[in-house]
């Protein structure tokens, strides 16, 4: 490594990426201390609640310190790495001042900016500012308003925010005191700047049901003997935490199961025609190159179905509580990673030829079984299919993508005796099931969907007839 006599060292902060995520955990350093950096060199892997991605490195130098290992999972904002820019000499961290409080917020950031793939720049500042103080002329209300100041820092805890102020706290922490039914504008902060914590809601909740007149003397019982430790048999266990893709897929599949009314319904459909076509288009000049299998045929008939029963395509805002249709249709595509189930979907579905929806579908499953998916393929997304016919299912019961109005669940296709022309013949049969917001879609649209979903793979010459 080369001694550098001048410059500075440059900390790279785990950047902002929005979208309500708060932390990701480092999967992979590609650079180790005293290796040489550029600009735009991708130095490490993470791994946030939506996906995998590289982060890039937005500045010239040699890597100084690796703050964190591989497999910590790390804060938005916390520096995880550092690199000496400029011919910052090796002592140079330890000359460094640190810039006070107030320059560090009114430092403006030069140049390029630390950004996480997917997401874009973001202009916020990594550190909230202090709450201000509403200023009075009442020179009577001076010390009272120094005394929050002193307050708020770092001397004691920050008083509840004033009236109409909304209180500061984590998405975690906001989601805590919703779950519990704590308004956070009660709460009194501890955290640095008035930041609300954990611990000020569990406060909070244990003071709402304190009693509220003295309790009556009562007889000295011993204490209850403290509840054995939760054993487990190492030896033949294997515990696995739960992070990343896998967690947020849990967290938004409880939310979307309590938030939304499911409601399914299921038909089962001869698709024996539906197959020949797949074969028949496999030799298709058209088609060279592309994957063509009944996954394909299944997502145009959904997209038609959707097209002539255009209410179905739409989300519900609570805030406004409307329900917003959508005239576009974000096609999901559920796919089995090992990092988790992850759902991508292909933007502007509706307006893709039938070639152009099979490079779309072959390019999602070959860069999701990559691990490549971007967080931007993962956001957006109007209606979803789900394959469950691949393990050898029949059928089942999918819970929605939050935010989607309905998902289709195809089951495997197998021979069986069905009832054909007056005969009992051998047919390709398959179990057809959708899912749906009974507060966007009711029984009867619903069932128009999946009838419609259900003729046109039993007679895809309806793909033309109904376009």
């Amino acid at each position: 490594m080369t001694t550098m006599t001048e410059g500075s060292v440059r900390e790279f902060k785990m950047p902002d990426v929005g979208e309500g995520l708060t932390e990701a955990e480092i999967l992979k350093w590609y650079v180790q201390p005293g290796d040489t950096v550029t600009d735009g060199q991708v130095v490490c892997e993470v791994e946030t609640a939506k996906a995998a991605v590289e982060l890039p490195i937005p500045y010239d130098g040699v890597v100084r310190e690796l703050h964190f290992p591989e497999g910590t999972t790390v804060d938005v904002g916390t520096s995880i790495i550092a690199v000496a820019v400029g011919g910052a000499a090796a002592e140079a961290p330890a000359q460094e001042a640190a810039p006070a409080p107030a320059e560090a917020e009114e430092k403006k950031p030069e140049g390029r900016q630390p950004v996480l793939v997917g997401y874009g720049v973001s202009t916020s500042a990594t550190r909230r500012r202090p709450r201000k103080v509403t200023q009075t002329p009442d020179p009577q209300a001076a010390p009272a308003a120094a005394a929050i100041q002193a307050e708020m820092n770092g001397h004691g805890p920050a008083p509840a925010p004033a009236p109409g102020e909304r209180p500061l706290a984590k998405p975690p922490v906001r989601k805590l005191a919703k779950d519990l039914g704590v308004d956070l504008a009660t709460v009194v902060p501890s955290g640095p700047d008035g930041v609300i914590t954990r611990e000020d809601v569990h406060a909070a909740v244990a003071s709402d049901r304190a009693p509220e007149q003295p309790a009556a003397p009562a007889a000295v019982t011993p204490a209850p003997a403290p509840a054995a430790p939760a054993s487990y048999d190492t030896a033949r266990e294997t515990r696995v935490p739960v992070k990343g893709v896998r967690k947020a897929t849990a967290a938004a599949m409880v939310g979307s199961a309590f938030t939304a009314p499911h409601v399914t319904e299921f038909v089962t459909v001869d698709v024996t025609r539906t197959m020949k076509l797949v074969e028949e288009l496999k030799q298709d000049k058209e088609f060279a190159g592309l994957r063509v299998n009944p996954l394909l045929l299944i997502a145009k008939a959904l997209l038609v179905a959707i097209r002539r029963n255009p209410d179905v395509n739409a989300s519900w805002d609570e805030a406004a509580q409307e329900i917003v249709v959508k005239h576009y249709v974000n096609l999901g595509i559920a796919a089995a990673t090992p990092r988790g189930l992850i759902v991508p979907n292909i933007k502007d579905a509706h307006a893709q030829t039938l070639p152009q929806l099979a490079g779309s579908l072959g390019e999602l499953v070959s860069t999701a079984r990559e691990g490549k998916t971007s967080p931007a393929a993962m956001q957006g997304g109007t209606v979803t299919i789900t394959n469950v016919g691949v393990f050898g299912v029949d059928t089942g019961t999918p819970i929605l993508n939050p935010g989607e109005s309905a998902i289709l669940a195809v089951g495997a296709i197998k021979l069986q005796p069905w009832v054909h022309k007056g005969k009992v013949k051998p047919r390709q049969v398959t179990t057809l099931a959708l899912s749906f917001d009974h507060r966007l879609v009711d029984g009867e649209l619903g069932s128009k969907v999946l009838a419609d979903v259900a003729a046109v793979l039993e007679q895809p010459k309806r793909l033309m007839t109904w376009a």
